[in-house]
């Protein structure tokens, strides 16, 4: 699926849900400012910023701690402080300025820096404001929260359209996005020029074959392997090229990833 395409699905799809009830109440944060009202007091008004150490300071009730509370919980608990002073007070939290909610962007796959989260924002909004992500590894990339990884693997969600991977972002995550360490494909064997073909999203066994000059005619092409490494592990994958190009066997032409080796092997008549 077409990467704009993407994006601006992820974006409509936000719209369409920001106002569902699974989107978590903002929860306030160091550096956020707020106006507090009490109705019928106006001396008890004030417009605060949360200090380092997550309080603030009331008028006539002094410290109260504030980070960590949903702006509701802040009401709820300087309402209850506030009956020393007032008679059923009628306390109103507003976020006047945002600058606690962040997300952390590290990994060199893409421009390292710090997203002010403003307004909701979901992986894919974020993904897409990055432009091009060639040199990223999609497939290594990760979520963390809390220190631990909630979401692996951002290949589906930005390149094949799979919104229903989609998650929120929410304050103090970070993403990793790491670079793409081998851009090239590799294609050896039993092939007019083996070569190395600089990887592109979509690319199959069948175009790298036929870009590395295609099977010399010793070449057996019902034996050609794909070699691939993830991790710790190399998975092999065995491609009959003939059933392919005889009977239209797609299943034949395997996707590649970068650092792939296509070998293709000769025939031993």
């Amino acid at each position: 699926m077409n990467k704009l395409l993407v994006c601006m699905l992820g974006v409509l799809l936000a719209a369409v849900f920001s106002g569902t009830s699974h989107a978590k109440d903002y929860v306030i944060g160091e550096g956020d400012g707020l106006d507090i009202a009490v109705w019928g007091v106006k001396d008890l008004a004030a417009s605060v910023k949360v200090r380092p150490d997550g309080k603030i300071t009331v008028p006539g009730l002094g410290d109260a701690v504030a980070s960590g509370l949903t702006p509701k919980e802040l009401q709820t608990s300087l309402a209850t402080k506030l009956q020393a002073l007032v008679k059923t007070p009628i306390v109103t939290v507003t976020v006047r300025e945002i600058t606690n909610s962040k997300v952390y962007i590290f990994g060199g796959g893409v421009k390292s820096g710090i997203y002010d989260l403003s307004r909701r924002t979901t992986l894919l909004q974020l993904l897409c404001t990055f432009g091009e992500i060639r040199i990223a590894d999609l497939r290594k990339a990760y979520l963390l929260r809390g220190g631990k990884k909630i979401k692996e693997n951002f290949y589906n969600l930005y390149v094949k359209g799979a919104v229903k991977e989609d998650i929120d972002l929410e304050t103090n995550d970070s993403l990793f996005i790491p670079l793409l360490q081998d851009k090239s494909v590799y294609v050896l064997g039993a092939v007019n020029a083996p070569k190395a073909i600089e990887y592109r999203e979509g690319l199959k066994v069948m175009e790298a074959i036929l870009e590395a000059g295609s099977f010399t005619k010793f070449a057996d092409q019902n034996d050609v392997l794909v070699r691939r490494q993830e991790a710790e592990k190399e998975t092999v994958l065995k491609v009959m090229a003939k059933k392919l190009m005889r009977d239209g066997d797609l299943t034949q032409n395997v996707p590649l990833q970068p650092g792939d080796y296509v070998i293709v092997k000769e025939s031993i008549f």
